[in-house]
């Protein structure tokens, strides 16, 4: 299957999914990256007139909503921004600091950030009669890398079964910008953040794993231990065995 076909089988999985879910539309966030880009045009093109992408800046650096509206601008995808800026202020000020390791509070902030954004998503979502998608691929979610109850929290992951390079296959095929697709990716959380720097692994050595089980032993070894750490994000909420 050539990335035009799987593209318009995307479209139609999308599509029904939120038909059998008795809704009448598809919510996504937009960060500027190849991953949302991709989604909102396959949401757009599953559903012309009830697709709604939402561009949620949170001390972002300008360039990542630039780039999002070059992407709702080329296919006229109806947009709401919301800037949370200042309820993350609130929040951050509000809720106790436990004197952790600065890394920890880093964190902490970091996911903040990502669960008010899920929050936007879903207020949106239930007031349209609208599903909520989520961008996450398939190099990502493998390793665990998203924030659950944050971009983890969503209704369908299209992206799901796809390797980094083959979105960025899908974006190309798509005519995605593409100064979108050449930059580095990033989840926008803090200036000069990439997603390759916080992993301490590259896509393409991620990709390769997945699709081939080849990897030296130091990146299989990363790989796997991010997998196992990870699992729990993957899998509902655990219930007792009795």
């Amino acid at each position: 299957m050539d990335t035009a076909q799987l593209g318009e089988r995307l479209v139609d999985w999308i599509r029904d999914k939120v038909v059998e879910a008795r809704c009448r539309g598809t919510v996504l966030g937009l960060s500027g990256g190849v991953d949302s880009a991709v989604v909102a045009v396959l949401c757009k093109r599953a559903f012309p007139e009830s697709t709604l992408a939402v561009m949620m800046p949170c001390h972002s650096v300008p360039q990542d909503e630039e780039h999002s509206r070059l992407v709702v601008d080329k296919f006229s995808i109806p947009t709401r921004l919301v800037v949370l800026d200042n309820v993350y202020d609130a929040l951050s000020e509000l809720l106790p600091d436990e004197k952790k390791s600065p890394e920890a509070m880093h964190l902490a902030r970091s996911n903040l950030k990502v669960r008010l954004r899920m929050i936007i998503l879903y207020y949106l979502a239930n007031q349209l009669q609208y599903l909520v998608v989520g961008s996450s691929n398939r190099s990502e979610l493998t390793v665990g890398y998203f924030t659950k109850y944050g971009d983890g929290g969503i209704d369908i992951a299209p992206l799901g079964n796809l390797v980094k390079a083959q979105v960025r296959d899908m974006a190309m095929s798509l005519d995605i910008p593409r100064e979108i697709i050449d930059k580095p990716p990033s989840a926008g959380l803090w200036p000069g953040q990439t997603d390759e720097a916080e992993l301490g692994l590259s896509y393409e050595e991620i990709d390769r794993y997945l699709l081939t089980g080849e990897a030296s032993v130091k990146v299989r070894e990363k790989i796997e231990t991010k997998m196992a750490t990870g699992h729990h994000k993957r899998q509902p909420p655990m219930l007792p065995d009795f």
